[in-house]
């Protein structure tokens, strides 16, 4: 095509540059960050009418020993009852069984309020659907419970404790240094976990997976199950017997403020199974395991619900102890896809990585498109960005699953010892990682700078290790 010299062409391709400039400008400012602002905004977060249902109305008395169990359900009825509202715990100490809520209902802890859960197991009792290692199953009530409910929260500047020790609940989990004593029943027994998992791999309904009494399979702490619009909200979690805060099947859930202070086994800190639309801000992790750990069901489990964990936003958090600050997996059968990452500070010498991956052949399942920026770490033992596909293996767990990780994106990120490896892959020959950029990363103190197994190269952009330039 050729133009003449018209002052109608001149203007066309003046206005044709301005487009391509236009368009250059915007590829340059929209961020992928901008998904993130984006899944926040879509995120519908719970009020209340102004109505408040004070526990000690209903029978409640602060002295720590009394069970409250039967005031607090009063009043979560009565509040949900009348449309919804606030169910207030004063300041006080108020021991109880488990806490079931219910629609429009704000379990509002004041200042100075403590929540003490009783040590009695059959108080958790009977059973109710919930999930273990990303498994249902009927089992001991979570300690405070929401099953299929709509616009619920836990708020306030109060403590949860769960009294889990090592006298309680914790030697269940078989290992010495929690109080387990040899000979006594503990979860890798036959009649717990093995059982458990041939009933995933047989697709025995759920209802028929009975454990509670007689078995030792620890309830989570805070389980919302199958529920939307879902607010925990500036509150403290100690002494958790298990998963500290487990969204399983809900949607719109926000973690706002609240610290998580608990150093029992598998004390993940946030734990979001198959769940979309996801908002942690402002907390602060100091836990016996993961921080954060995104998860999507255990192996066949996983792929039978096929339901993604997506759309989940943290930023502006502070990750101290833990095996991990911000972990995909390891139960991730089901995928994890769309998780962002920002301005948080890691910092522990007992925290084991700031960014995991892990799966393995017998989960599989699928990360893809993790972004994170603005990074500050102090210290790490083990890596700063962690994907092992070899997860579990020496515990037979391999399998003809194999994952699939890729859009992997780390950005700004300030590093000031990072421990045995800066970075550490190991992908699988069947399906390398794909498409890991490190843009700005520094890493200082790194023993080894990488060790990358089975993944495409990685993309470097303004990028150090040891001061090394990649």
């Amino acid at each position: 095509m050729t133009y003449k010299n018209t002052s109608f062409t001149r203007l066309f391709l003046i206005l044709s540059l301005f487009g391509i400039l236009l368009n250059s400008c915007k590829e340059k400012t929209v961020s992928v960050f901008d998904e993130a602002d984006a899944i926040i905004n879509s995120i519908v977060v719970p009020t209340f009418p102004d109505k408040v249902f004070d526990i000690i109305e209903y029978g409640a008395i602060s002295d720590g020993e009394t069970n409250n169990s039967e005031a607090i359900k009063r009043a979560i009825e009565s509040c949900h009852q009348a449309g919804g509202g606030t169910v207030l715990i004063p300041a006080g100490k108020f021991l109880t069984g488990p806490i079931h809520l219910k629609s429009n209902v704000n379990l509002h802890l004041e200042e100075g309020a403590e929540v003490l859960f009783s040590k009695n197991k059959a108080d958790y009792l009977p059973v109710v659907h919930t999930s273990y290692e990303g498994v249902e199953l009927m089992n001991y009530s979570p300690l405070i419970y929401a099953y299929k409910q709509k616009n619920i929260a836990i708020t306030g500047k109060g403590t949860f404790n769960g009294q889990a020790d090592k006298t309680n609940w914790w030697p269940w989990c078989g290992a010495e240094r929690y109080g387990h004593i040899e000979g006594e029943p503990q979860q890798r027994d036959d009649h717990n976990l093995p059982r458990l998992r041939k009933m995933n791999e047989n697709a025995v309904p759920y209802t028929e997976r009975i454990f509670g009494a007689g078995h030792q399979l620890r309830p989570a702490f805070f389980q919302p199950f199958g529920c939307e619009n879902v607010l925990a909200q500036g509150v403290t979690f100690t002494n958790a017997p298990f998963w500290v805060m487990h969204p399983i099947k809900s949607t719109n859930v926000t973690v706002d403020g609240v610290t998580v202070s608990s150093h029992g086994p598998n004390n993940d800190g946030c734990d979001p199974e198959y769940s979309k639309n996801v908002h942690i801000k402002n907390c602060v992790f100091d836990t016996g395991d993961d921080c954060i750990a995104i998860k999507s069901g255990r192996n066949d489990e996983g792929r039978r619900v096929n339901i993604p964990s997506e759309n989940i936003v943290v930023e502006d958090c502070e990750m101290k102890d833990g095996h991990g600050g911000v972990v995909m997996g390891s139960e991730i059968s089901a995928g994890v896809r769309n998780v962002f990452v920002r301005n948080c500070r890691m910092d522990s010498p007992e925290l084991d990585r700031a960014i995991r991956i892990k799966t393995n052949t017998l989960r599989g399942g699928f990360v893809e498109n993790v972004y994170v920026k603005n990074i500050q770490v102090g210290q790490v033992k083990e890596a700063v960005l962690k994907i092992n596909t070899y997860y579990g293996i020496y515990d037979n767990q391999e399998g003809e699953h194999i994952p699939s990780i890729k859009n992997i994106y780390l950005e700004d990120i300030e590093v000031e010892n990072g421990g045995k490896y800066g970075i550490l892959i190991q992908g699988r020959e069947e399906n390398p990682v794909k498409n890991v950029t490190l843009k700005n990363v520094h890493i200082k103190g790194a023993a080894t700078p990488m060790l990358v197994e089975n993944s495409e190269p990685i993309n470097f952009e303004d990028t150090t290790i040891n001061g090394n330039k990649y």
